[in-house]
């Protein structure tokens, strides 16, 4: 769990770019089934920007891709000291969750201000007024993961709310001795929610016993630490600041290789009927 009074434990990238003598061999791979963007590849001519946003660059990790993963978008965004955005999000029917590694800032939800610093986490329905301000002396870097709301006829919309992992427990795996943990921003149960973006943690040594395959989509950020990951065939080392991207039906797993715990931000897209007629089915 983070430590309120310490530095940010979590890798956020800082941009730049390599000297000329650098190798170009690097661990990134787009494959049918995954994608790995290592920490490497992060550089300043592969940032991106948004309108109506100042003082602000973002990595893209992952948008919708007809035939590999549909549901969802990832960006690690980097907003300079004044800079922000009064109208962060353009689409009405985009919900969102915010979650920062570096710094500090100011995010207005639903009326309301929240102090957002290393570990907060923001969950922002559609349609939501919300808006983000660094009024600090520093850069401020946060992951915003988005992804289009699938209203259900009967089921409420979900209601804004802003935490910190540093108060929320997480949950052991059954039969892991605490070598496997989760930590849980909603609660599983709550069919109002259609996504869940949660932090996993295993402790050194800590394992994915089985080929986990499923349905969802994942979106994995590596938080802290380092471990081999198996990715449908394949066994990749991944540390801190690497991105993994998988399709539905991935064959995933890892073993944590130490010193320290590995912990990574994960999205997974839940709690929907799968679409019958192809992408943006109703």
């Amino acid at each position: 769990m983070i430590d309120r009074n310490n530095p940010s434990p979590y890798y956020a990238p800082t941009g730049g770019h390599p000297p000329q003598t650098q190798l170009l061999t690097d661990r990134a791979v787009f494959t049918e089934a995954y994608a790995v963007i290592p920490k490497g590849v992060m550089r300043d001519i592969v940032a991106s920007y948004l309108p109506l946003w100042e003082k602000t660059r973002l990595w893209v990790l992952s948008r919708p891709l007809s035939g590999f993963a549909e549901t969802f978008s990832q960006y690690i965004m980097e907003v300079s000291p004044g800079g922000g955005s009064e109208r962060p999000e353009i689409d009405p029917g985009a919900e969102g969750v915010l979650f920062v590694v570096e710094g500090q800032m100011t995010l207005t939800l639903a009326g309301e201000t929240h102090q957002m610093a290393p570990g907060g986490y923001a969950f922002i329905p559609p349609g939501s007024d919300w808006a983000v301000r660094n009024e600090s002396g520093s850069t401020v870097r946060f992951h915003w993961i988005r992804k289009a709301y699938e209203a259900v006829d009967g089921v409420d919309y979900p209601e804004p709310f802003v935490t910190n992992e540093a108060d929320i427990e997480p949950i052991e795996m059954p039969d892991t001795n605490g070598c496997w943990a989760t930590t849980r921003f909603v609660d599983q149960s709550d069919m109002r929610h259609d996504m869940h973006v949660n932090i996993v943690t295993f402790q050194p040594g800590g394992v994915i016993p089985f080929a986990e395959t499923h349905v969802m989509e994942h979106g994995l950020y590596v938080l802290e630490g380092k471990a081999v990951y198996l990715l449908n065939k394949d066994w990749v080392e991944v540390e801190a600041g690497d991105y993994m991207w998988l399709r539905a039906f991935c064959p995933q797993a890892c073993y944590a290789g130490g010193p320290g715990r590995f912990r990574y931000l994960l999205y997974k897209d839940v709690n929907r009927h799968m679409k019958l007629s192809g992408f943006g089915a109703c």
